[in-house]
């Protein structure tokens, strides 16, 4: 039953991540006084690029022709892991904190290093700045998921789930602030501005992107809209966890933390796109004077715990 409820809610999170992805562009165009495309946009582009044939670099090893399906092949499995409609993992070990961090890795090491493989410098400069995210904000992420893990006494995030859940089964300030710290993490992790633009594919930012065609490009961009929704439902996994069946729930009570589930979705989302569109975008090189203190939050979660508070 579990591996069913992990294989159907990675198909749902594929399927749904390109509508949120046009929900908050179309949010954007609206906030900028455009009209906009439609939400539909990214499958339509989804689809005339898995028609289209597929063009390589010259210069590109097999690195570059890995790197595509092993980005959004490690998101599909974060999706399978991630306890969603329930407070318990389809899949335990997929649901570990450390299998989490490391498959969140992956996918940014092959993107830089499909970024050097490449034959132009300029896809090289956008792995650079990939990789500087990636070291501003994967300490604070750790760190929170430390916390929670040493809060709720495992490393499984559906037991963190089932701690937050139960309020008084860990350090109620602690987890508040290791909360404030994640939400700020993710919000980096979504390619969102100030720090990033995920839909930046001809810029600099994603200049690895502009080395793929056809279904390799397809699924990148797949890659990037299913990141997003993946960061988003670890956040609300563990520190949104109201609402979500338990873990021997029957199918109607599965299909009610499905709604309430994608509800919380949808409203990170919605405040996420708000935030985005009210900031400008920072150069890379001062992008470390603003994830410091997410660092600081962090570890003052950290500090909290130890207090015992």
């Amino acid at each position: 039953m579990t591996i069913i409820i992990a294989i159907l809610q990675a198909i749902l999170l594929v399927a749904i991540a390109p509508l949120l992805s046009g929900i908050t562009r179309k949010i954007r165009a609206k906030m900028h006084s455009r009209t906009g495309t439609s939400i539909f946009q990214d499958y339509y582009d989804l689809a005339k690029l898995w028609r289209r044939c597929e063009v390589k670099e010259g210069g590109s090893s097999i690195v570059s022709r890995l790197a595509p399906p092993i980005f959004l092949g490690s998101f599909i499995l974060l999706a399978a892991g991630l306890p969603l409609a329930t407070q318990a993992c389809p899949v335990p070990i997929l649901g570990d904190i450390i299998t989490i961090l490391y498959l969140m890795a992956l996918p940014r090491f092959m993107f830089a290093l499909a970024s050097i493989d490449s034959a132009g410098s300029y896809t090289a400069i956008g792995g650079v700045r990939e990789l500087l995210v990636g070291v501003l904000v994967e300490p604070s992420l750790i760190l929170v998921l430390f916390v929670m893990a040493v809060a709720a006494g495992s490393t499984n995030v559906g037991l963190m789930a089932s701690s937050v859940a139960n309020l008084t089964a860990c350090p109620f300030v602690a987890v508040v602030v290791a909360g404030v710290a994640c939400a700020m993490a993710c919000y980096i992790e979504m390619g969102k501005l100030p720090f990033d633009l995920a839909e930046a594919e001809q810029e600099i930012q994603e200049g690895p992107l502009a080395a793929y065609s056809g279904p390799s490009l397809a699924m990148m961009k797949l890659g990037v809209s299913l990141k997003q929704l993946v960061v988003a439902s670890l956040f609300v996994a563990i520190f949104l966890p109201f609402g979500a069946a338990a873990a021997t729930a029957s199918p109607l009570d599965l299909l009610g933390g499905l709604v309430v589930y994608a509800c919380k979705v949808l409203a990170v989302f919605l405040v996420a796109s708000v935030i985005e569109n009210a900031v400008m975008r920072v150069r890379y090189k001062y992008l470390g004077r603003y994830t410091w203190f997410v660092v600081g939050i962090a570890s003052l979660s950290l500090v909290f715990l130890v207090i015992g508070i």
